[in-house]
């Protein structure tokens, strides 16, 4: 998969902002991985709000998503300078949300839903905007793709495009996990609101890599040499299981959080 990943971006000229998307999602997940230790050594909970686990998941999850739609932003039929803007915004918010998230953790405080003092105010506000800058970012590429605007066969067409929309019920769940803790906390319940606004935690993970797995099967099968019906058949197989471990997560945390009422 690395290797197909690393040539893949050669259809759309190595620009200088596309180099930096690489070095950026590189120190994301170093990042994720160095505070994945701290976690697993730190004298706190690795669950709650005020765990080291956060900056670990949100640096390996934006480092992957960031090299994820580098690569397939690629094989897209955009303009450069289109393009290099929508990479470039991706890229810096990927930065600013990783970087709230890790400042909060090192001082011991919550990340979301935190309004107590002005900086942390400021703090859960930059990153309820950084992810409305995701929606209109990913959302374009997606529109991209839906449109049909792809460099590659029918397999590739239906992997971006299938990846690009389980994406977007990914970022759909962020919302509403966003809006949940701030109804709560708004009402006074904060602890209610880190206690239960990740409810759709893993549906949430699980569809924003749709857009990196799907793709990466359509990549493998062609550098394998599987003729391409075989491959559009592979794919479709592909999407229609992804979509079906999805619903069934999807299903089951909102049974969990029902019935935990």
């Amino acid at each position: 998969m690395a290797a197909t990943l690393t040539a893949a971006p050669r259809r759309a000229p190595g620009s200088p902002v596309v180099r930096a998307c690489w070095v950026v999602s590189g120190a994301l997940v170093a990042s994720g991985l160095l505070h994945l230790v701290v976690a697993l050594l730190a004298d706190r909970p690795f669950g709650g709000p005020l765990s080291f686990r956060k900056p670990a998941t949100f640096g390996l999850s934006f480092g992957t998503t960031l090299a994820a739609v580098t690569w397939v932003a690629g094989l897209l039929v955009l303009a450069p300078r289109t393009r290099s803007l929508l990479l470039g915004v991706l890229a810096v918010d990927c930065v600013v949300e990783v970087s709230g998230i890790t400042v909060q953790a090192w001082r011991d405080r919550p990340s979301h839903f935190d309004t107590e003092t002005p900086f942390d105010r400021s703090v859960a506000m930059l990153l309820a905007a950084g992810g409305g800058v995701l929606v209109v970012v990913l959302g374009a590429l997606a529109v991209t793709a839906f449109c049909g605007r792809v460099d590659g066969p029918p397999s590739m067409r239906l992997a971006l495009r299938a990846g690009f929309a389980l994406l977007l019920a990914g970022l759909g769940a962020g919302v509403a996990m966003i809006v949940r803790g701030t109804v709560l906390v708004q009402s006074g319940h904060r602890q209610a609101a880190y206690d239960t606004a990740g409810f759709l935690k893993l549906f949430h993970a699980v569809t924003l890599h749709a857009v990196l797995v799907l793709p990466a099967l359509a990549a493998l099968l062609a550098r394998a040499g599987v003729p391409e019906p075989e491959r559009l058949r592979l794919v479709r197989l592909g999407t229609a299981a992804y979509v079906v471990v999805a619903g069934a997560v999807l299903v089951v945390q909102v049974l969990v959080l029902l019935l935990a009422r």
